[in-house]
């Protein structure tokens, strides 16, 4: 099962994107296909629930690049050990998470990235005209990961 973990923070403007794709993500795919799991960050909970995926797929707003722009890209297993953040950080990578779920429960998924470039990270519950625009295709590249 596809495991789909949308992040960022919905009161932020764009930032709020990886949520809004990975809900619309979930109503796309036939029921069962994925876990989709809506947080605020990445926090070394998750590496538990990635490691019994049979994918993961993470989804996020990105500050660089031209607004609206989607980016799709695997995350390779370098085989480094995990760094590990001071608790409280808001440092926690998909990269660290990954290395986790191997390093403790013996499992690391293939997994992929999924980034919508942010135009506004004010303070507001709606996505910029955008950003809205590029969701389609955020949600098209992961129903398209599922049936991989």
């Amino acid at each position: 099962m596809m495991l789909i973990i949308g992040y960022g923070n919905p009161l932020r403007g764009d930032d709020g994107v990886g949520w809004r794709v990975a809900e619309a993500a979930r109503a796309a795919l036939p029921e069962g296909a994925a876990t989709v799991l809506t947080v605020h960050q990445l926090t070394p909970e998750l590496a538990e629930p990635i490691s019994r995926a049979g994918r993961v797929v993470f989804v996020d707003a990105a500050a660089e690049g031209e607004p609206g722009t989607v980016n799709c890209f695997g995350l390779e297993d370098t085989g480094q050990r995990p760094v590990l953040q001071p608790i409280g950080s808001h440092l926690t990578t998909p990269d660290a998470l990954l290395a986790m779920a191997g390093e403790l429960f013996g499992r690391r998924p293939p997994a992929t990235m999924v980034t919508i470039v942010g135009e506004s990270f004010e303070v507001s519950e709606a996505l910029t005209p955008l950003v809205e625009a590029a969701v389609p295709e955020a949600v098209a590249r992961i129903v398209a990961l599922a049936a991989v």
